[in-house]
């Protein structure tokens, strides 16, 4: 790998102790996002509470003395515990592996042992924190919400709401039974929608609702096209994660410490989406273009989601940046409200253009707009490049099937997603069925579910027993930044000199994609098929500013390409353990 990309960092089993040679600030802390696990840090300071506010979170990879500092009530991570000599005194327990310091959990790397907690939690520290549960609402939509079941019968999902639940409720019993939360449980309720995903009125209620009667401590997901459930959260303090739509930086600033997301926010990826265009693609020809368009100067169109609600912000500041900083505009841009309103507009959208010369269309939307837009693209002769701009669903194989695969052949661009492993060799479905004995998960799409959830207990056990919305707050800002490789995202939240202000999104990297219309293998839901996307030299990842300022080789010309790794790439292993007795 070159510089620009980081190593993958090595599983720690079988090691006789953790390397202690650059032991992390403050001890780690564990978060797993789409079902591979990354590694984070804890940071506590010296005087024992996390570090406060956003204006004093240190800087990542800080170092302080482990034999010294304090750490929150009742948290001590293995690690620290090498450091004070204080391992052969404790009893960890079954959940560890003390040989490598590390849960025995098949996941890579596995989350650092915390010691087992005895005595007094200090009982109720917060809304929905008692001295033995902590209450969680898992918010699942209506099970005939009509947008979803429209989305569900492209892509053959099954999943019922009660099937997302239970998933849920699987992966709670694995965390539950490896991460330490110091006497307390994790009590998951199940809310049902009242009213549609875009229904922003029955959003608010449903959010009203669950803050008066339910009183939790946090809310995992929530209807994904209005954010006014999360508003409304907010407004009555109860924290949330992944409960909205993207927003900008400072929307999320605005409600803070509530709402937490693990995907960019909007101002982040439209900013890597500028720069991807300006160094990559501006002032070369449409190489990847069909039949009349290809090897012509590429000239631009936009084609982008605007919601009734959409803040024009963000988008002016995209096109400033692209202008600006890198002399690209836009011959024809377009824009439209919902994918099925398009079908009455896009033979107008394409003609047009079509009859401008556009040979490279950006596509900024929802995944089911690009049928409607591929179909009618074909239809009129017109075969242009398509650029996906890192939007959500946009860059999966379950979706990149159902467009025009004449059109789709030509589409390519960054995706905030990583290079897929066969769910035989890792992920969330390889360790729901690792643990309950070769059971599938309920739904399909337990990889949706994992991250929110494991995102929550990694928290839960770097914060001890004084848990607090505000501790929260201060132990994620504080964590150590979380390396990515090539199967797994690099991860921050906090003000670490990545992203502008004060980051309330986790994902900071993104990886190159060309649709190959002739691969063959499983979608993200196990569904065989033809067509996949393909991961530019083998899911390599860039931050931001690190886009190679050269055309990108795609579509076979490259090296390394990748549609799925059967194996787990160089470098990263999975540790093999037997599962700890169900209880």
């Amino acid at each position: 790998m070159s510089d620009e990309q980081p190593e993958p960092r090595p599983s720690m089993s079988g090691a006789t102790r953790p390397a202690m040679g650059r032991i992390r600030k403050w001890g780690p802390l564990t978060a797993v996002l789409a079902s591979m696990a990354v590694l984070a840090a804890l940071v506590v300071t010296s005087n024992g509470d996390p570090v406060a506010g956003t204006d004093e979170t240190p800087e990542s990879g800080g170092m302080a003395d482990p034999a010294t500092i304090e750490l929150p009530n009742g948290v001590l991570p293995f690690s620290v515990a090498v450091v004070r000599g204080e391992v052969d005194r404790i009893d960890w327990g079954a959940r560890c592996d003390t040989e490598s310091g590390r849960l025995r959990l098949p996941l890579s790397p596995p989350p650092e042992c915390f010691a087992p907690f005895s005595g007094d939690n200090g009982g109720a520290t917060d809304t929905g924190v008692t001295g033995d549960s902590i209450k969680v609402v898992v918010y699942t939509p209506q099970a005939n919400d009509p947008v979803l079941s429209f989305i569900y019968a492209q892509i053959g999902n099954t999943d019922t709401p009660d099937d997302v639940f239970n998933t849920y409720v699987g992966f709670n019993e694995i965390a539950a039974r490896y991460y330490e939360t110091y006497g307390r449980r994790v009590e998951l309720v199940q809310y049902r929608a009242t009213g549609g995903i875009g229904d922003s009125v029955a959003a608010a209620a449903d959010a009203e609702t669950i803050a008066r009667d339910l009183q939790p401590f946090a809310v995992l997901g929530g209807p994904t096209l209005t954010s006014a459930f999360a508003d409304t959260l907010a407004a009555n303090q109860v924290l949330c994660i992944s409960c909205t739509p993207s927003q900008t930086a400072q929307w999320y600033e605005e409600r803070a410490p509530y709402v937490w997301d693990i995907q960019k926010n909007v101002d982040q990826n439209l900013a890597m989406t500028a720069e991807y265009v300006g160094k990559r693609l501006a002032n070369e020809p449409a190489a990847y273009a069909g039949e009349g368009l290809r090897g012509q100067p590429r000239k631009f169109g936009y084609i982008y989601l605007e919601g009734p609600t959409a803040s024009p912000e963000p988008r002016e500041q995209f096109l400033a940046t692209l202008k600006n900083d890198h002399g690209v505009e836009f011959a024809e841009s377009a824009s439209f409200e919902d994918p099925i309103g398009l079908a009455g507009k896009a033979r107008e959208i394409l003609a047009r253009f079509k009859d401008a010369g556009v040979t490279t269309i950006l596509y900024a939307g929802d995944p089911l707009a690009p049928q409607t837009l591929t179909q009618n693209a074909t239809e009129q002769g017109y075969f242009p490049e398509w650029v996906i701009t890192g939007s959500g669903l946009v860059d999966t194989t379950i979706f990149g099937r159902t467009y025009d695969q004449a059109q789709w052949a030509h589409a390519f661009g960054p995706s905030n997603l990583f290079a897929r492993v066969s769910p035989s060799v890792a992920g969330s479905g390889f360790l729901y069925r690792w643990y309950f004995d070769g059971q599938d998960p309920p739904a399909q799409q337990s990889a949706l579910v994992l991250p929110s959830l494991q995102l929550l207990y990694g928290v839960l056990q770097g914060a001890g027993t004084d848990l607090t919305h505000e501790m929260f707050r201060r132990v994620i800002f504080a964590a150590d930044i979380i390396d990515g490789s090539v199967i797994s995202p690099q991860i921050s939240w906090g003000e670490r000199g990545i992203w502008p202000g004060v980051d309330y999104a986790g994902l900071d990297d993104q990886t190159e994609v060309w649709w190959n219309p002739t691969a063959t293998g499983e979608d993200e839901i196990g569904n065989q098929g033809t067509g996949m996307w393909s991961y530019a030299d083998g899911g390599r990842r860039f931050l931001p500013g690190q886009w190679p300022d050269s055309a990108p080789t795609l579509f076979g010309t490259g090296e390394n390409d990748v549609t799925l790794y059967d194996e787990l790439p160089p470098g990263i292993t999975l540790p093999q353990y037997e599962p700890l007795p169900r209880t």
